[in-house]
């Protein structure tokens, strides 16, 4: 079977079994602060576990894209290197929420392996979870029990909580579960008996179902209790079932990834199946185009913080792959990204809309990083030359500055000193990265107590904030954090008026106040898990009190403007531009609006007021909203609305229009009532922001305004300034023409100045043998003077042998210039770029040149003195 009927199989499967097949959820996490991407099937479902949210079935099974190179959760090091770990993959999954439990997971995971997919039973082992002590934790004898009624009971494997307990993190859902592992070995080479073999980490008797048996939720005090109801959370790679089915050795000999390794080989001229050196590398660079390629199609793009940043890492771990190791020098690896848009197709179509842009980004990914490579290798191969003069090792230090500064992988930094017969002082590198890991940790650091509920914790988390601006609303449960410098609280209410910050529109402020007279302030708002949550310092005296819960009207309808703002923006870019334009990111707050797109290349000017006329021409229409609450996505869409990549929908959806013809967009921001409300419209810049990626910003209302009478004062004053002409651009045209003139005449005269203070110093040239040597300290007013003696020098008395070191000591300037007569050079074999490089290392500098003129710049001004007394005894005895 191919790998796409496989998948189709097993949703088919539980679709008989009343399971509702969902969509897989966007692999780029948002509205959860523990996690980057989406690392599990169950990410998308974890309200349920936690009773945030009700199920609308409680049955369902899906594929889910998953992603694991960061956290607990940290694949990447073995991805490549053994045949069965990736980044991104498959999680094909059945899910009970609160409906049927340990027996029917069971029955159907034994009845689909072999009974629908046919594996052979004797193949077939399974482990449950033994039990913990410290945990006071029973052994799951439930699951051994139902497993004994299809297996002998030897292959029932009792493991402790590392492999046989799952957790998510550090808190939230958990619970025993149970493994199902194949024996994929070659009948002939079952000289050990695979019992011995499970969670053993051999590559051929391998975990493809995990069935977890959610019964606890892990609090902040890392206690267990129980959850409200008991639910099946289950996980089967479909990577590594399509490797059994198809019977292979290897995840990637199978046909989800072989048409991308073909393609590789195809590229390097290496054959696949030959070296296991190359063969890393193409599985490398075939694993972590799929990964890249689905992140950047859900919207996140390579960049140096956070999930932008760890997409960057994966990417040039591929490239550094294609470049050390199969010796592809150019960009290569975009080009995959038509093979993996086809296989696909079916399952994740977003990848094959936006083919070109992925290409794109990914392309300028490469150019970019190869061209770091060419730097970091260069400076590595310079070091390793000092290293060898002290026959010293390369020390850490240096190796993670190159890793730090250049993402100069210290592998290949190894292999580069290795093939240099240079040692890496590995400890010291590991112990720099660990102190920056420290940092980096620190910095992040946030302790969160568990949840305190309320007498109120029943009732329903409700946001009401499109409706009314205030509301009485009770405290359903609050908790106390602590971030950096930062202590506050999180308060979760029943009724709320804040709009939680999503979909690029900062989160609400307002107060939280009683009968009494006590008011909170309420700093912001964001949603976690599908919960609403306010920010504030404090929390009310009286937990149990009825609150007015309203939100800072000023605030709200500032960043209202810019959002509806954005609506029109967008419409009018893909009017003015085209079709290919999306949204690939925004921030909409009070003072400001920022809209990210697809785009080939700059907006050119007019094309920029083309669209700010347009959206001015809506807001002058006086359009009224069309909101559609609860409308059915396929309604939505077949009404013309717009979705964004990378965003999860449910079944029901808000639609915001516009004049149906011109701006509709799915939505669940703030809007204006009428366009009229925005006021007014100004861009205030275009740029770029990745490849393929433009970025306006703009802003709305009263900031238009403010705007307008700043540029009004500026033109005024020009006009104070430059008397004589009624338009200031005209004077300020002229002046500068003018300035330019005068600055040529400058330099002129300076170059003339410096031919006749170099024919001064010159004087100062001594005999040696039957050569002219000049070597002297000189102090100049400002660094361009240096510049220009020196070329004087070459230029016109290129005849003396020259190391002259200027100085000036109020600007904490020192330069060196060294002048070689070419006939020197030749006979003597004498380079000036060489004494440069040496004696500015004297200076805390660096430089170079040609044999014959060569310059350097310094920090340690003192040591001036010694560096000329060192040089001319270089000089001499090269002479």
């Amino acid at each position: 079977m191919t790998a796409k009927e496989i998948r189709q199989q097993f949703l088919d499967f539980f679709s008989s079994k009343n399971h509702q097949i969902v969509s897989s959820a966007p692999i780029v996490i948002h509205n959860d602060p523990t996690l980057l991407f989406t690392n599990a099937g169950m990410n998308q479902f974890k309200n349920y576990f936690l009773g945030n949210s009700i199920p609308k079935s409680l049955r369902v099974a899906d594929t889910q894209k998953c992603l694991r190179v960061s956290g607990k959760h940290n694949d990447l090091e073995e991805v490549g290197i053994d045949t069965y770990h990736h980044t991104m993959f498959e999680m094909l999954g059945n899910w009970s929420f609160g409906d049927y439990f340990k027996k029917e997971a069971i029955d159907w995971a034994w009845e689909l392996l072999t009974e629908i997919y046919k594996i052979d039973v004797d193949d077939i082992y399974v482990s449950y979870f033994g039990g913990d002590d410290k945990e006071n934790l029973e052994a799951d004898l439930e699951a051994k029990e139902l497993w004994m009624r299809y297996l002998p009971e030897h292959k029932i494997l009792p493991f402790g909580k590392k492999d046989n307990f799952w957790e998510m993190g550090e808190t939230g859902p958990c619970g025993p579960c149970s493994e199902i592992h194949i024996d994929n070995r070659p009948k002939n080479e079952r000289n050990e008996d695979a019992i011995l073999l499970v969670n053993n980490d051999h590559p051929q008797v391998i975990e493809i179902w995990n069935l977890v048996f959610m019964q606890f939720n892990r609090m902040a005090d890392s206690s267990l209790v129980a959850l409200p109801n008991k639910h099946v959370d289950t996980g089967m790679g479909l990577e590594r079932l399509v490797r059994i089915l198809q019977n292979k050795t290897s995840n990637y000999e199978t046909d989800l990834f072989m048409p991308l390794i073909a393609d590789i080989s195809a590229m390097s001229g290496i054959p696949y199946g030959e070296n296991e050196k190359t063969d890393i590398a193409m599985r490398v660079i075939a694993d972590h185009i799929r990964a890249v390629s689905c992140t950047i199609a859900d919207g996140k793009l390579p960049s140096n913080n956070k999930a932008g940043y760890v997409i960057r890492r994966i990417l040039r771990r591929a490239i550094r792959y294609g470049y050390s190791v199969l010796n592809i020098q150019e960009p290569f690896i975009y080009s995959l990204v038509s093979r993996l848009a086809s296989i696909f197709e079916e399952v994740f179509p977003e990848i094959i809309q936006q083919e070109d842009f992925i290409k794109k980004v990914v392309k300028e990914e490469e150019l970019s990083f190869l061209r770091t490579l060419e730097k970091g290798t260069k400076l590595l191969e310079f070091h390793i030359a000092e290293c060898k003069k002290t026959a010293s090792k390369l020390d850490g230090k240096t190796a993670f500055e190159l890793y730090d500064t250049f993402g100069f992988p210290i592998d290949l930094t190894m292999l580069i000193a290795q093939e240099n017969d240079t040692e890496v002082d590995l400890e010291g590198f590991e112990e720099e990265l660990a102190a920056q890991k420290n940092r980096s940790k620190q910095a992040s650091k946030k302790v969160v107590s568990d949840w305190i509920e309320t007498k109120y914790k029943e009732e329903k988390n409700e946001f009401v904030g499109y409706d009314f601006n205030n509301v009485e609303t009770r405290i359903l449960k609050f908790r106390q954090v602590e971030e950096k410098d930062d202590e506050y609280y999180e308060i979760v209410l029943s009724k709320t008026p804040f709009y939680a910050a999503g979909g690029g529109q900062i989160g609400d402020i307002g107060t939280l106040s009683n009968s009494d007279g006590e008011t909170i302030e309420i700093l912001d708002t964001y949603k976690e898990n599908d919960l609403i949550i306010c920010k504030a310092l404090e929390i009310p005296k009286n937990i149990d009190d009825l609150f007015t819960a309203k939100y800072n009207n000023e605030s709200r309808n500032s960043s209202t403007r810019n959002h509806s703002a954005t609506h029109l923006l967008h419409a009018a870019l893909r009017q003015v531009l085209g079709t290919h334009v999306s949204q690939k990111g925004s921030y909409v707050g009070t003072d400001r609006l920022r809209f990210d797109f697809s785009n080939p290349g700059k907006v050119s000017e007019e094309d920029l007021q083309k669209v700010e006329k347009i959206v001015n021409d809506k807001i002058l229409m006086s359009l009224p909203l069309e909101e559609f609450r609860n409308i059915n996505y396929d309604e939505a869409i077949s009404k013309g609305a717009m979705a964004l990549f990378g965003e999860k929908y449910g079944d029901k959806v808000r639609m915001i229009v516009f004049d149906s013809d011109f701006s509709a967009e799915l939505c669940g921001g703030t809007h204006v009532t009428n366009t009229s409300a925005i006021g007014l419209f100004k861009i205030t810049s275009e740029s770029a922001v990745a490849a393929g990626v433009r970025r306006i910003e703009a802003i709305t209302g009263v900031e238009v305004i403010n705007y307008l009478n700043e540029l009004e004062h500026i033109v005024n004053e020009s006009k104070t300034l430059i008397k004589g002409y009624q338009n200031p651009a005209e004077g300020i045209k002229i002046l500068l023409e003018e300035k330019a003139l005068l600055h040529k005449k400058i330099e002129d005269f300076e170059r003339k100045e410096a031919k006749i203070l170099a024919s001064e110093i010159i004087k100062n040239a001594e005999d040696f043998k039957e050569f002219k040597l000049l070597v002297q300290e000189y102090e100049v007013d400002k660094a361009s003077k240096a510049k220009d003696i020196s070329n004087a020098l070459k230029d016109h008395f290129n005849d003396i042998i020259t190391l002259i070191g200027f100085k000036n000591e109020a600007l904490n300037f020192v330069s060196l210039t060294v002048i070689i007569p070419k006939e020197v050079s030749d006979n003597k074999k004498i380079k000036a770029g060489d004494i440069v490089k040496d004696l500015s290392k004297l200076i805390g500098g660096g430089g170079g040149g040609s044999p014959t003129f060569a310059t350097a710049g310094g920090k340690d001004l003192d040591k001036l003195p010694e560096v000329l007394a060192k040089g001319k005894e270089i000089l001499t005895n090269l002479l």
